[in-house]
């Protein structure tokens, strides 16, 4: 079996705060996450090169055969068969950027130490319409329906979809439909004329929701009475979702149960998103949206219309929030209260509209603890760290313990 190793490099700084809690290989897109993507392609068990305090949580392992993968590049086919095919200290380059390379473990811990790499081949894939990159969190839930229809045929290939029930309405090929064992939907409208529908299992579509394809949700995930979910859009396992969702990803573990539209979003894990919350995805005027970007700090222009909220792990959300468009949330805030809040709030914020303070980390931990044991998870030690050094590196950005 390959030892395949997933790397990451300055990159990463864009992709905060979803960042601040996992690799880039972590992230979910599509069904799979980017590391799982990559273990099914190529048959294989998949370690990590990533941040030091990430690294205990997301570990590294060498052997005397690597490949070493670039994690925000996409797999596919073609890209999977040319990665099969390298020799060792081979490498494929992509912009000037480092795609995969298979080296021995003398030469690995050279790359590791920035040093000279002896008699490296290097074979240039600019210009190639196959290399699929993500570089900029939007970049997430505009490749995620694409990403929904690669994974699907990954998924079930070879493999029958469970039975789907009587009581639904289906628009489109139902065979486009695939439901995992234990996956229930009733009195439902599924549409698949422009693309597929997954159901994890043990996932449950709950009566009179309406579903646009492609979509994904994955294992024990739930979307509530009457939601209306469309294209794009992938709840990650154990999310419960309610309400009108659009081109949306929620990593794990996240709810948005009740009424409130969020679209052109990225949501992570252990989020909670209260009744009647809304983000805006469209400005009034029409004009390209603004993201706030970690490694610039600055409002970086997106080049798209359409983009809506970012929010990190262990962020909560109150009643009635209206979040603007192009927003960034850190990781561990409480934002509650009438009006909109600002369009950046870094991690372990608390407040809203009309005043922030410093959300107290014991009190972050002790919420994050009880969210976690109704789940039957445990706030890990690891974890601890890891919020802990998030909290230390965006001290800069909460303004106000300036004051």
């Amino acid at each position: 079996m390959k030892n395949v190793i997933l790397f990451e490099d300055d990159i990463r700084e864009s992709f905060l705060p979803l960042s601040f809690t996992r690799p880039i290989a972590d992230f979910r897109i599509g069904i799979l996450t980017i590391s799982e993507k990559w273990e099914r392609w190529l048959n294989c068990n998949v370690s990590y090169i990533t941040q030091d305090q990430l690294s205990k949580k997301f570990p590294i392992h060498i052997t005397e055969d690597n490949y070493v993968i670039n994690s925000s590049i996409l797999p596919n086919r073609k890209l999977v068969h040319l990665i099969e095919g390298l020799s060792l200290n081979e490498a494929f380059l992509y912009n000037d950027q480092l795609v995969a390379v298979r080296l021995d473990e003398r030469q690995f811990e050279k790359l590791v130490n920035e040093e000279p790499i002896d008699e490296l081949k290097g074979t240039d894939l600019s210009g190639e319409d196959y290399i699929n990159q993500i570089s900029k969190p939007w970049h997430l839930f505009q490749k995620n329906g694409n990403q929904i229809k690669s994974d699907i045929k990954l998924l079930s290939s070879g493999r029958n979809s469970a039975e789907i029930s009587s009581t639904n309405t289906i628009i489109g090929n139902k065979n486009d439909i695939f439901l995992e064992p234990g996956a229930k939907v009733e009195a439902s409208i599924l549409n698949t004329c422009n693309g597929p529908i997954y159901i994890g299992n043990n996932a449950e579509v709950m009566e009179g929701s309406m579903i646009r394809g492609p979509f994904a949700m994955c294992e024990h995930a739930v979307v509530k009475m009457g939601a209306k979910i469309y294209e794009g859009s992938t709840f990650g396992p154990y999310c419960k979702i309610g309400g009108e969702v659009n081109n949306s990803i929620f990593f794990a573990y996240s709810n948005k149960a009740h009424d409130g539209f969020i679209g052109n979003s990225v949501i992570g894990e252990w989020c909670n998103i209260g009744a009647d919350t809304n983000n805006s995805n469209l400005k009034n005027n029409y004009a390209e949206v603004k993201l706030w970007d970690y490694r610039t700090q600055r409002f970086q222009k997106t080049g798209s219309q359409f983009c809506g909220l970012i929010m990190g792990d262990h962020s909560k959300v109150g009643i009635n929030v209206m979040f603007n468009t192009g927003t960034v949330v850190g990781c561990n805030t409480n934002i509650f209260g009438a009006g909109f809040p600002r369009n950046f709030i870094p991690s372990f914020s608390w407040g809203g509209a009309a005043s922030y303070k410093t959300y107290n980390i014991d009190k972050a931990f002790e919420v994050a603890e009880a969210v976690m044991k109704r789940r039957n998870k445990v706030l890990t030690e690891e974890d601890r760290k890891i919020l802990i050094h998030v909290y230390n590196q965006t001290a800069p950005f909460r303004s106000w313990e300036k004051e």
